[in-house]
């Protein structure tokens, strides 16, 4: 593993507990009111509270009796006073925990969000060079098309020496002009 990696990775271990000891620190204040209100409140503790607790209860004793080997057919539920109180408690986690995975749940749509907007940006960028190949490209064929349409190398030195043959061929019949003799001062 490179190193940046073993970094990375190291140092987001510490950051995911520093964030759910956050969360669970800013939720415990919701949890502990539930937790009071539970307390106080007949209807709450009644239908909230207590079936969660004699449930949990009834299944934690039936686990622990058969993993000794005792087959518990019947499981004496806890006292009023206890299961108000074990019901506050997982109410209490309860909502520790939802508030974490809501927030879970947030971070992973705002990542979501991220990628989406992240693979349009590629995308509209691939777009673009792609209809900026096809102008490249169509510029290629139209310098191809005005290169075929000029004549070629070959032709245009063969002018030239035609060229050069005909002006040789003009001074040959034109005899150049004959010197005039310059007067001289006696004259």
């Amino acid at each position: 593993m490179p190193l940046a990696t073993a970094k990375m990775v190291v140092g987001a271990f510490p950051m995911a507990k520093l964030l759910y000891l956050g969360i669970r620190q800013v939720s415990k204040p919701l949890a502990n009111r539930i937790k009071e209100a539970a307390r106080r409140s007949e209807f709450f503790k009644t239908y909230i509270c207590l079936p969660p607790a004699q449930l949990y209860h009834w299944a934690e004793m039936r686990a622990k009796m058969r993993l000794m080997g005792f087959n518990a057919e019947a499981v004496k539920p806890l006292n009023e006073a206890a299961a108000a109180e074990l019901g506050a408690e997982l109410l209490g986690e309860a909502t520790v925990f939802i508030v974490g995975g809501g927030c879970l749940v947030l971070e992973y749509w705002r990542h979501q969000a991220y990628q989406r907007r992240k693979e349009g940006e590629q995308r509209a960028a691939w777009d673009a060079m792609r209809d900026e190949g096809g102008r490249l490209a169509l510029a290629l064929e139209a310098l191809q098309a005005q290169v075929q349409a000029a004549p070629p190398r070959g032709a245009l030195e063969e002018l030239q020496a035609q060229m050069q043959e005909l002006r040789a061929q003009l001074c040959a019949l034109d005899p150049p002009p004959a010197p005039q003799a310059e007067p001289t001062p006696e004259e």
